[in-house]
């Protein structure tokens, strides 16, 4: 099925109240510094609602859409098979509009926010492809969110939540009960569910957990994690439980984490950032494209979850 991009763009934008959001508190601060650093004129290269909001159409293609490509951030790899891939139209639905290498915790610290180099840019408006990021509202979507697909995939009840926002109420962690379990069980089935070979762990294992907390992304906010403990919660699922930026802001967040892990009685478990987010493209975002406005996609995972 072809779709008008401007008919899409209509849906994506009311689906996700794009408009009732604002600015994304995030990339609002991230992006201008990200681009300004490399002397990139962002403002006249990206569609002006995108320059506003931080959040929608980032680059304006061709009028008419076939597929749909599906990835969270745009890693070299993404974009080099977006292009190579796709045909005059189509467009790339990502969580953000900007590289973020986290670390690895078994190997390599990352840089924090990392600018689409200007070639990639170039070569998708050269090839006439559209771009569309969505963060905040797609995190805080009660049934398209990023913590809803990981509550789903795990057949978890959702009975709590921390972090509410004023737009739509919901909260951006959400409390949950699962079937009984213990914490290498837990990691070995995430494990499985991420594809990824290793999580991040810290804190105390458990033989018997009933009760977690989940929220995609960076969830390594020790404040975060004290609320959750102070719900009975024990074990708390994210996507970064350490800050592995090479930085001053990242090694002071780090040590704040492992002076809490110390004392926690929860167990504490990262799947990485990326794959945390990939999740929903994969399962309900795609779903709810081919179904509801009934468009082919074509997911693109990450070359790397750990990055």
């Amino acid at each position: 099925m072809v779709v008008r991009l401007e008919e899409l763009v209509v849906i994506m934008d009311q689906e996700f109240a794009l408009e009732n959001f604002g600015k994304d508190p995030a990339f609002s601060r991230f992006l201008p510094d990200a681009y300004d650093s490399v002397l990139f004129d962002w403002k006249s290269q990206f569609e002006f609602p995108f320059t506003q909001r931080f959040n929608g159409l980032l680059i304006k293609g061709s009028p008419f859409v076939h597929r749909i490509f599906l990835a969270v951030f745009p890693t070299d790899h993404v974009l080099e098979h977006f292009i190579e891939k796709s045909s005059e139209g189509d467009l790339l639905f990502m969580h953000h509009p900007l590289l973020m290498e986290c670390g690895d915790p078994r190997g390599r610290w990352g840089k924090g926010f990392v600018p689409i180099k200007e070639n990639w840019i170039r070569g998708i408006k050269d090839k006439k492809l559209s771009v569309y990021t969505c963060h905040v509202p797609l995190d805080y979507h009660s049934s398209l969110g990023t913590s809803a697909a990981i509550a789903r995939i795990l057949n978890a009840e959702i009975v709590d939540g921390l972090v509410p926002i004023h737009v739509n109420k919901t909260p951006l962690i959400l409390i949950c009960h699962i079937d009984p379990t213990d914490t290498n069980s837990l990691i070995h089935s995430l494990k499985q569910i991420f594809e990824i070979p290793y999580v991040d762990f810290d804190g105390q294992k458990h033989p018997d957990i009933q009760k977690i907390a989940i929220v995609a992304g960076c969830g390594d906010k020790v404040h975060w994690m004290e609320a959750a403990e102070k719900k009975g919660v024990h074990a708390y699922i994210t996507g970064e439980i350490h800050c592995h930026i090479d930085n001053a802001y990242g090694r002071e967040k780090f040590s704040a984490m492992k002076e809490f892990a110390s004392t926690t009685s929860m167990s504490l478990i990262g799947v990485s950032h990326s794959a945390s987010e990939y999740l929903v493209k994969k399962t309900l975002i795609k779903e709810w494209l081919e179904h509801t406005i009934g468009i082919e996609t074509v997911l693109i995972p990450q070359e790397k979850w750990w990055l």
